[in-house]
């Protein structure tokens, strides 16, 4: 779970269930409004995977098809970036984002950047998921936590701590993704660091574990049984391995940002997509399958309870680091000094091709 995923989630329409029926008219509306206005919608989602997010997409032209829909997906760190140059530049190309960078959207809503636009079913958003004033909602929560090869994890994976990782057995058997590479697998480090030491780090990086850029690239191997454990991921744990919300250590959970600019060429799609892709229809069949809806009328994953009966865990705690940058860049280079610098391509543009503007139509 969480936004470095590699989902696989099934090409489907988000038919309306039970309840449901009141927003689906609206988005009917929306959705006229929207092949009036052209027909066509660009979303940047952060992600770090070439399709991870293709099953969105493929979901929303089966509902819509009279709406063209380009969804970019890159790392959220690269995708405002290029926003920002779009903004600077006045070549706005990106209509939605979707991001993990959760402290672009107040320095944006700040410079006057987002459009206020409060999605249909917005009254169902949790208060903490969405922006008081309307200008962005959550779309999703996620979280990175602990993979670990069943048979490794115990009887109790609950008990299983980040101190456990020190073993001899893990020894030359653990891959991460670089720390200092995504800023939401640091503070996954940064609360393990502030709980065991900065002698905890030294003893992991001991153990020589493999580091990787893209948490589907350190989840996947260890789901395999090609490792044994990996901190600060997440995704399909099958066949092999098991995902574990520790009781005992602190975990990152974040609210998913997504909100529409200003100048976005297409308004109407991207209250489209926006209004969709929050809907009580949307998060069930979507959202839920893998990690935890942002509406109060959709039920968690199941074998998972409520995201805030987890005590372990706090979403205001992430917003909170992200916003201090100068303590982030502090961190990121004391962590670098002990995994090294990064190395390899951007793991959502292996090929580099994306440049300033994709999705244009």
């Amino acid at each position: 779970m969480g936004a470095g995923a590699s989902y696989a989630v099934a090409d489907v329409s988000t038919k309306a269930t039970a309840g449901a029926s009141g927003e689906q008219a609206k988005l009917q509306a929306l959705y006229r409004q929207a092949e009036t206005d052209g027909g066509e919608v660009t979303v940047y989602m952060g992600g770090d995977k070439p399709g991870q997010w293709d099953f969105i997409a493929n979901a929303f032209t089966a509902q819509f098809p009279g709406v063209r829909i380009h969804l970019v997906t890159d790392l959220s760190k690269v995708h405002d970036a290029r926003i920002d140059n779009q903004i600077a530049t006045h070549h706005q190309v990106a209509d939605v984002a979707v991001l993990q960078t959760v402290q672009d959207f107040d320095r944006w809503k700040s410079a006057g950047q987002l459009l206020k636009y409060r999605p249909i079913g917005s009254g169902e958003v949790f208060n903490n998921a969405k922006d008081p004033q309307g200008y962005w909602t959550g779309v999703f929560y996620g979280a990175f936590a602990d993979m670990v090869n069943t048979k490794a994890a115990g009887s109790d994976p609950s008990a299983f701590t980040a101190a456990d990782l020190l073993k001899p057995e893990f020894k030359k058997k653990l891959i991460f993704t670089y720390p200092n590479d995504d800023d939401a697998v640091l503070y996954d480090f940064k609360l393990t660091v502030d709980k065991y030491g900065w002698s905890w780090l030294r003893s992991l990086v001991a153990q020589d574990p493999a580091f990787v850029r893209g948490t589907p690239f350190s989840a996947g191997p260890v789901a395999a049984g090609d490792y044994q454990a990996t901190l600060g991921t997440a995704g399909d744990p099958r066949p092999n391995a098991t995902m574990i919300f520790p009781a005992n250590d602190p975990f990152n959970s974040w609210v998913q940002h997504g909100a529409i600019f200003k100048n976005a060429p297409h308004k109407a799609g991207a209250k489209l997509f926006l209004s969709w892709l929050t809907s009580r229809t949307a998060q069930q069949q979507l959202i839920a399958p893998w990690t935890w809806s942002v509406r109060k009328d959709v039920a968690p994953p199941a074998g998972l309870r409520p995201l805030a009966t987890y005590h372990q865990t706090d979403v205001a705690g992430f917003q909170a680091f992200m916003s201090d940058r100068e303590a982030v860049e502090r961190f990121r280079s004391q962590v670098q000094l002990y995994v090294g610098q990064v190395v390899g391509p951007d793991p959502a543009d292996p090929t580099n091709t994306l440049g300033l503007t994709p999705g244009k139509f």
